[in-house]
């Protein structure tokens, strides 16, 4: 069982209802002006200036060959996220795979708004697919191995390769001060890019804590009274990949695919790996699962006029 590290004498005061509104709503008022404050600053952001890209990156993906024009598809925006992933490592950066974990289901949305999003990473695409498959990710990613794309966006440190900064200030003094971890390497960023027919722009970069902002894991825990429960802790010093935990199963796109049409073999795949949430005996899993494969299925068409709640087991709790 997890247990926080938080104090009780941390924690908050228990008081009457009337006197928790009073503070809920004299809060409220904080919440509004800072909606507000991030409202404008997300106006202003939209003004910067932008630079025309020059350079010519070559991208690596499953479906071969790309410059950066090409990534965008047929959108006019591109969102980057540059992912560590070191040419020697065997897996990805886990901080950056609990940050796609938290973006993937926003991705599929943004098309909607003209915008395409795209993963890079410096490892040679063999490492890459292999992890993503691990992973079970459909999001776009190619390999920048062999072009200084991540050099230049200041995501890999190199004191030998051009400038030696990250996050709009020297790698050194960063360094020293401990707000870096290495000398040399692989490091997080988003980079934002505007295309004008065949023409692309960058709009924008962030580093390091502006990488918050899509890590929805923390923006759940600021929620509540224990907060991200960190503590000295390097950040996300806590974190795994998500097929590290001992609870992790998925019923991944392929299994819902095989029991929506109604295959009996894919079907029980999917049973195999259905999660029903909480411990309960292995005949109650089976008959849940079960159920939930049938209404999946062609075979549930005829069921008419009735609801079946099916929920993993959770009404038990």
């Amino acid at each position: 069982m997890a247990t926080s590290t938080q104090s009780k004498l941390d924690r908050p005061r228990a008081v009457s209802r009337a006197e928790w509104l009073v503070a809920r709503k004299e809060f409220l008022k904080k919440e509004k002006e800072f909606t507000r404050q991030r409202d404008a600053l997300s106006a202003e952001r939209r003004k910067l200036p932008m630079v025309k890209i020059e350079k010519e990156y070559v991208f690596e993906g499953p479906n071969g060959r790309a410059n950066l024009r090409d990534l965008f598809g047929n959108h006019d925006q591109l969102i980057i996220y540059h992912f560590m992933f070191d040419p020697s490592w065997e897996e990805g950066c886990k901080s950056c795979s609990h940050l796609m974990d938290n973006s993937e289901g926003a991705i599929v949305h943004l098309k909607a708004r003209n915008t395409a999003f795209v993963v890079v990473s410096r490892a040679p695409l063999a490492k890459i697919e292999a992890f993503k498959k691990r992973m079970e990710w459909i999001f776009p990613w190619v390999s920048s191995f062999g072009n200084d794309f991540n050099y230049d966006f200041h995501v890999t440190l190199d004191p030998e390769k051009g400038d030696y900064e990250y996050n709009y200030a020297s790698a050194k003094t960063l360094l020293a001060a401990g707000k870096i971890w290495f000398p040399k390497g692989e490091m997080p960023g988003l980079s934002v890019f505007l295309r004008e027919g065949d023409s692309v722009f960058h709009a924008y970069s962030t580093y390091q804590r502006g990488l918050d902002v899509p890590l929805n894991t923390y923006n759940f825990l600021d929620l509540t009274p224990l907060g991200r429960q960190e503590g000295e802790g390097p950040a996300q010093g806590w974190i795994r990949h998500h097929d590290k935990y001992p609870t992790w199963k998925r019923n991944g796109a392929g299994d819902k695919l095989r029991a929506s049409q109604g295959n009996s073999g894919g079907g029980a795949h999917a049973e195999s790996r259905i999660t029903m949430g909480y411990e309960e005996n292995t005949a109650e899993r089976v008959r849940r699962a079960k159920a939930v494969v049938f209404l999946a299925s062609g075979d549930s068409s005829y069921v008419t006029g009735t609801e079946l709640f099916v929920d993993g087991g959770f009404a038990q709790v």
